[in-house]
């Protein structure tokens, strides 16, 4: 379905299925009288709530993205993540705001497999993007938000968009649904940045735990305290460390698992999570979560007898971690690390899925 925001809703097309419809609801609401629209985060890291935010904030911040994207009334949005996130309401603010044409595909794995035209916009999740490779030439701007993207992903894209002589330009994001999507970008591709860049009018600093504050007072009144453990490099540039909830205490060493994770998926192309399991020696032992599809069962661990799985294992055991703590005491095989709805790794729920497998008969 395509939907031309420069027409009336009344001249568009009838919607086919019931993501198509949920989109054009949104757009209703959009142009309702009411001021506020209604949000639910994604409890990635925590309960999933739904709060109210200003349609004039929003389209604040779409105006940001399309502004440093460049983009001009009639280019061609392609939306594609669940309409409940504000991940995907954004996606129709933006097109509000500059009048794009809107193409609307059900949420999915592939989901550029039907796509045979241009798109001059598109936001994805790493996994949607991971399954899209031979397709990304077609888009003209992308952005990636939802989980970090590995350095595997990157050098995945690179290679593939390097072959088709893409003139793609890919962003990687920072932000949350308080923040109304994102607050800042970082490209990698056609190059590849170290540092996030603010978009103008959002200020940034450190709490004592060296944790990321936000002031966007066009997004949000308030400045938001995060719990992202970040570096600043200058007022606006900062770079990601991990989050301060993820931070794991063994025999009294900080352990941030997200550039552990970093450094593995430098060298493994599978999904892994580092977390730290209650421990009565070390407070709390570090243990690598790795998913591979090979697993016979969800849960299996260490002992799955697959050659492949325990190449994998040797793979991990051979790196060259900075300190030997860094090191995971222990690798388990799942077949599946469970995720939020809008593709976000859960690790709240992956912690109580690894203590339902310790329970099972050996």
């Amino acid at each position: 379905m395509l939907i031309d925001l420069y027409k009336p809703l009344s001249n568009q097309e009838t919607p086919s299925n019931e993501f198509e419809t949920k989109v054009l609801d949104f757009i209703k609401e959009c142009f309702s009288d009411s001021k506020t629209v209604k949000i639910q985060s994604s409890g990635s890291t925590g309960i999933p709530k739904i709060f109210e935010v200003e349609k004039s904030k929003m389209l604040n911040s779409a105006e940001m993205t399309c502004d440093f994207l460049g983009l001009k009334e009639g280019n061609i949005a392609l939306i594609c993540l669940p309409i409940e996130y504000i991940s995907g309401k954004m996606m129709v603010v933006r097109s509000i705001l500059r009048k794009l044409k809107l193409k609307i595909v059900e949420p999915s794995i592939n989901q550029l497999e039907n796509i045979n035209q241009e798109i001059d916009f598109c936001a994805m999740t790493p996994l949607q993007v991971e399954s899209s490779l031979d397709k990304l030439h077609l888009i003209k701007n992308l952005i990636i938000g939802g989980a970090s993207v590995s350095e595997t992903l990157k050098q995945k894209i690179s290679k593939t968009l390097k072959l088709s002589n893409s003139p793609t330009r890919i962003f990687e994001t920072y932000g949350m649904s308080e923040t109304l999507s994102h607050i800042a970008l970082k490209q990698i591709f056609p190059n590849q940045e170290n540092w996030f860049t603010v978009f103008e009018g959002v200020e940034i600093s450190l709490d004592e735990r060296d944790c990321l504050k936000i002031f966007a007072p066009k997004l949000n009144s308030e400045v938001l305290q995060t719990n992202d453990l970040v570096e600043i490099n200058n007022e606006n540039q900062f770079r990601f460390l991990g989050r301060i909830d993820n931070v794991i205490n063994s025999a009294g060493a900080k352990i941030f698992p997200e550039e552990l994770e970093k450094l593995v998926k430098q060298n493994i192309p599978n999904e892994v999570i580092f977390l730290g399991i209650a421990d009565e020696k070390l407070g709390q032992k570090l243990i690598l979560v790795l998913e591979d599809e090979r697993c016979k069962l969800q849960g299996l661990a260490n002992n799955d007898p697959n050659s492949e799985l325990q190449n994998l294992k040797s793979q991990i055991s051979n790196l060259k971690f900075e300190k030997s703590f860094h090191k995971p005491k222990e690798i388990i095989f799942v077949k599946e690390i469970p995720r939020t709805p809008n593709g976000k790794v859960n690790r709240m729920e992956l912690k109580e899925m690894l203590k339902r497998i310790s329970k099972r008969p050996q």
